[in-house]
């Protein structure tokens, strides 16, 4: 993760904001052509390879890999052929620069590309080959990405040169792992069960799963692509560059509560089984209180130094994008510390209405950009980014009413309260007295520890994480 935001920040640092916002502009259409080449379908990977893996069904396994990889390999030729054909149409209604054009006929590969990426990384999480997870997402990406972006600095080239250079990284990437993909397969001795007239495409069994959980892919690529879309349609590349910029730290916020949400489905999973209402509850709200205090760190840097730190990493030329990554940091943060309401209500088996909350939250971010961006720049995609993902979040929570898990636990009220106050506090003080970074990141430290200290009984840390009581320290802190 450190390695990967140091390469944005680089990104953003040396390129111009014109050349930053272009190609900021071009991953947000790749993300958005990589939703639509995978069509969800990387899901039936981890949901029906182990299934049909471990009832010895080769027929259906091989039919449903090749079913998913085929469904990605067309799908990424028609986007790419497409785009070329559309180029002209799309200058001339939706793209105002030429630049954006050129490096969207560079990247747009990139869309089946990380598709495939994402369905070898399920790959081996069927077959159990984490280190080969590791390695793969964790070391030699973020590690060709790093790469690309020193020879570009080294070599003082051109925004063109970084885009190739993510893309040949990409292809080098599933092309290793693709060989070593082949030889867990055959060692496991599955490909000696292949047999290409007894495949079985079970497409019914896997569409069924995979075609009503698109709503949520759908929210994430309206609310990380369509706003870079207008504003480059509307105002230029600079102001892309004005939002997309801050955007990745502002999401630093949910990191706790993603890292958490390994530890909370199959526990939720089992308390239900067991019909353990409040286990079930207690399971949701210490798992916020976790995410909320443990977060807040990140919190009050991105929201409360918000300024200061955006003209300390991203300089002097990106200053009026620090209101704006306060903004996006409080929606985020707002989104984290009411904890795992989607995961719960997915563990729940109220499907249809995460649905219909995701398809409702799109169109709201949707309408209220269209609205937002023409008149406010940059300043409008934020508040409009930032509003979405309050209302998306206070929905999802309002979906809890009638499960075992309250909407709110009123005894957690202590909590919340001294992390509004902390963090409103601290950006008082920024506002009003301005002082130097270092003394504002003191004071914002020493605040951090309050909020520990006074909610340590909340955390209950006794039962929840013991093994941190060994260290000295967090005994004094937390015990």
């Amino acid at each position: 993760m450190v390695v990967n935001y140091a390469v944005q920040v680089l990104i953003a640092r040396y390129l111009t904001k014109s050349d930053f916002g272009a190609f900021a502009y071009a991953l947000s259409l790749v993300a958005l052509g990589e939703t639509i080449v995978t069509l969800g379908l990387d899901r039936a990977v981890t949901r029906f390879l182990p299934i049909y893996h471990e009832k010895e069904e080769y027929n259906k396994l091989f039919g449903t890999l090749v079913m998913v990889l085929g469904g990605i390999v067309t799908l990424g030729i028609v986007i790419v052929i497409a785009f070329q054909f559309l180029q002209g149409t799309l200058s001339e209604s939706l793209v105002n620069d030429p630049q954006v054009l050129a490096l969207l006929a560079i990247m747009i590969v990139l869309s089946p590309v990380q598709a495939i990426d994402n369905v070898l990384n399920g790959m081996f999480a069927v077959f159990s080959r984490p280190k080969a997870i590791f390695f793969q997402k964790y070391i030699l990406g973020p590690a060709i990405r790093l790469t690309t972006v020193v020879l570009l600095i080294l070599g003082s080239s051109d925004v063109t040169f970084l885009a190739v250079g993510y893309v040949t990284g990409a292809v080098i990437g599933i092309i290793i792992f693709g060989a070593v993909l082949w030889r867990i397969l055959r060692e496991g001795q599955v490909l000696q069960h292949f047999q290409l007239r007894a495949m079985q495409f079970p497409f019914r069994e896997v569409l069924s799963f995979t075609v009503p959980l698109l709503a949520s892919d759908l929210v994430y690529v309206v609310m990380n692509s369509m706003d870079a879309v207008l504003l480059e349609s509307y105002h230029g590349t600079e102001l892309v560059a004005a939002f997309r910029v801050v955007q990745p730290t502002a999401r630093l916020n949910q990191f706790i509560l993603t890292s958490f949400a390994l530890l909370f489905t199959p526990a939720a999973a089992r308390m239900l089984a067991r019909n353990d209402r409040e286990g079930v509850n207690n399971l949701y709200w210490q798992n916020a209180v976790w995410v909320a205090i443990m977060s807040f760190p990140i919190f009050a840097l991105t929201f409360s130094l918000a300024q200061p730190l955006t003209v300390l990493v991203f300089e002097e030329r990106y200053a009026e994008s620090g209101i704006i990554l306060a903004l996006l940091s409080f929606g985020y943060y707002v989104n984290a510390a009411t904890g795992q309401n989607g995961l719960a209500l997915k563990v729940i088996g109220r499907l249809r209405y995460i649905v219909i909350v995701d398809i409702a939250a799109a169109a709201i971010n949707l309408v209220v950009n269209l609205f937002m961006i023409p008149r406010y720049g940059a300043m409008g995609a934020a508040v409009g980014t930032t509003s979405t993902l309050i209302l998306f979040n206070i929905l999802k929570q309002l979906g809890l009413r009638g499960t075992d898990i309250k909407v709110f636990d009123i005894s957690y009220i202590r909590v919340y309260g001294s992390i509004l106050l902390a963090a409103f506090g601290l950006l008082m003080v920024q506002s009003l007295l301005a002082p130097p970074f270092y003394l504002s990141f003191i004071i914002a430290g020493i605040v951090c520890l309050w909020v520990l200290r006074v909610n340590r009984h909340a955390l209950n840390l006794e039962q929840t994480f013991p093994e941190v009581l060994r260290f000295a320290p967090v005994r004094w802190l937390l015990s």
